[in-house]
This record gives C-alpha cells, structure tokens and sequence, in this order.
C-alpha cells in the first residue's frame, strides 16, 4: 500500500508521475501535449485546479487540488488522469518511440493489463504549509535547470515556471493558490 495517500485532512498536495523504468517519453512535442491536454480537460470537467507543474523526459511533478477543496473528487480525478494518458501515451510509444519502449511497457504490465505506462505511486505528499509549498513549487520549477535541459527555469516550455516569473506563458493555465 501506498504510504502517500490523498486524504480528506488536505487539500493541496504535490504528485510525482514516473514512467515505467524512467524511458524519457516526454522529448516530443506529442507527448508533452497529451499531458497538457488532459490536465487542461480535468480542469475543464472535473474542477482540478493546478497550482504548478513541470514535464520533464522520464516524469512529471504537478501540484494540484479540487477546485471545491473535494479530496474524494480530487482523487478520482487523479486516477483518470493517470489511465487516460496511460493508454495515450501507450499507444504513443508504441507508434512514434523505438521498439524498446513499448517492449518495455508490455513488460512491466500485470496480469491485469497489456502494459503499464506509469510507475504505480504517484506519491502525493500534502501540503499544509506555505513554507512547504513555496520548497515544492520552487523544486519542481527548478528541476529543468538542475537537469541541465535549460539555463534559467522560466525557459522550460513545458512548466509553469515562466507563468509565475512573467503572468504568461504557461502551456497549461495554472490557478496559484495564495496562503
């Protein structure tokens, strides 16, 4: 069992989302949009609210919450997310990434599926603090950087970095939540 959990004490939480054996899927175009696209979707039905996100190659760090601060929906609205960019993004890979990938999925898959797109814990720590949202939202802006993929953090075109340095620019609307 998971030992993050989403739990009614909380509202606000930071979620980490790992492909299966960290293949760098997120170098495309493609596949970075069927992530904003589906964020952009549950924003639209299903009143996730998305306070920061970053894509990087291999994962996503994303802080979010229920518009009507529901951590049953907001829960719910996790669980989509992750199958319906699962199987997106499957298929993806197994159209436009080398062979390995989807041979890769197709291995990590279970006795109940074809194949597993994300690592099975999306750990969402709660944040309860503006001190700890600041470190998460601050980490995850930062993580291209750190990475070496950009020089300064609001460059990373697939982050809301640029949108909290500028008010623009962000490839998904993002509602900062203010303490």
């Amino acid at each position: 069992m998971e030992r993050y959990q989403i739990h009614a004490e909380a509202g606000l939480y930071f979620c980490t989302f790992s492909v299966t054996d960290w293949l760098p899927v997120f170098v495309t175009e493609k596949s970075c949009q069927i992530i904003t696209d589906s964020l952009a979707y549950c924003q639209q039905h299903k009143q996730l609210g998305l306070d920061a996100f970053v894509i990087m190659p291999t994962h996503l760090h994303v802080i979010v919450f229920d518009r009507e601060w529901n951590s049953t929906r907001l829960e719910q609205t996790l669980v989509d997310f992750r199958k319906f960019t699962g199987r997106v993004l499957a298929q993806f890979c197994g159209e436009s990434m080398p062979l390995c990938f989807a041979a890769a999925l197709s291995a990590a898959a279970g006795d109940d599926r074809d194949h597993r797109f994300w690592q099975p814990t999306r750990h969402p720590e709660s944040i309860t603090t503006e001190k700890f949202h600041n470190q998460k939202r601050d980490y995850l802006h930062d993580n291209p950087r750190r990475k070496g993929l950009v020089r300064h953090p609001a460059d990373w075109r697939w982050s809301s970095a640029k949108y909290y340095e500028t008010g623009q620019g962000s490839a998904v609307s993002v509602t900062p939540v203010v303490w």
